[in-house]
């Protein structure tokens, strides 16, 4: 099912489109050079696919000969978008307050398959539940009703959670099940963006400590279909929006 209008931003990239609507350009990561001065401050900055986060604090770092550089809020390497980072001692002492902070997401799920990392990193398969069942748009929306506000989430197995001193994902990695106690979070609201099975893509604002793996995976669950994620972009941070950042891929490519 596709619903009407333009194709949406993610959908653009994630078909193959050359589509990029303007109010979306400022967080693309093929936009034109820049250059930058790092100075002490709090920087909205934009990480684009590939790079980890302190990939980024690395790369600032060097640019502002500044050894106290931090951020708040870890994207995964395949994620997106607004990164705050900080440069100073007096502005690193900052980040714990933006950690804290509600966070914006759009995401695509792909539905009918699992993956073991609960994202398009990991090893995908066809989902064992019915593949016939394609849920129409409708049914979608009731599903989602049921995720917003306060809900309990397991993190994904994939997480940097330390359990017993040991992070999570190193114990999924080496074959252990690492146990992993569901967690209170805020869902403040959740809707869909487009549909074309099987990708769903979503817009959702949640409280912090928020995994949208795992949203992506209950969602396919109560679906009684599958779902990972495949796509994410983080768009906002408290204040600090996509639209206002900096981007960095073209300095990265400097160094």
């Amino acid at each position: 099912m596709t619903t009407a209008g333009p194709i949406s931003p993610l959908f653009a990239r994630l078909l193959g489109s050359h589509i990029s609507p303007m109010h979306f350009q400022s967080g693309m990561a093929d936009c034109t050079k820049i250059s930058m001065k790092f100075q002490h401050g709090i920087y909205n900055i934009y990480k684009p696919p590939g790079p980890t986060s302190h990939d980024i604090v690395d790369q600032v770092r060097k640019l502002s000969g500044e050894k106290r550089v931090g951020h708040a809020g870890t994207l995964d390497p395949f994620a997106e978008g607004v990164l705050i980072v900080a440069v100073g001692r007096e502005y690193t002492k900052q980040l714990g307050k933006f950690l804290k902070q509600d966070k914006t997401y759009q995401a695509v799920i792909k539905l009918g398959a699992t993956s073991d990392t609960g994202d398009s990193t990991g090893t995908s398969r066809l989902s064992r539940l019915n593949l016939d069942n394609r849920p129409n748009q409708k049914e979608i929306w009731e599903v989602l009703k049921n995720f917003q506000g306060e809900i309990e989430q397991i993190p994904p197995v994939f997480s940097a959670i330390k359990i017993k001193g040991r992070k999570a994902y190193e114990l999924a990695r080496k074959g252990i099940a690492p146990d992993l106690k569901p967690r209170k979070v805020k869902i403040y609201s959740l809707k869909i963006l487009k549909y074309r099975w099987p990708y769903l893509e979503i817009e959702t604002k949640v409280s912090s400590g928020t995994y949208i793996r795992s949203l992506a995976h209950d969602i396919g669950q109560a679906l009684q279909t599958a779902g990972y994620l495949e796509k994410l972009v983080r768009t906002k941070i408290g204040r600090f929006d996509i639209v206002g950042s900096q981007k960095m891929a073209s300095l990265l490519s400097n160094f």
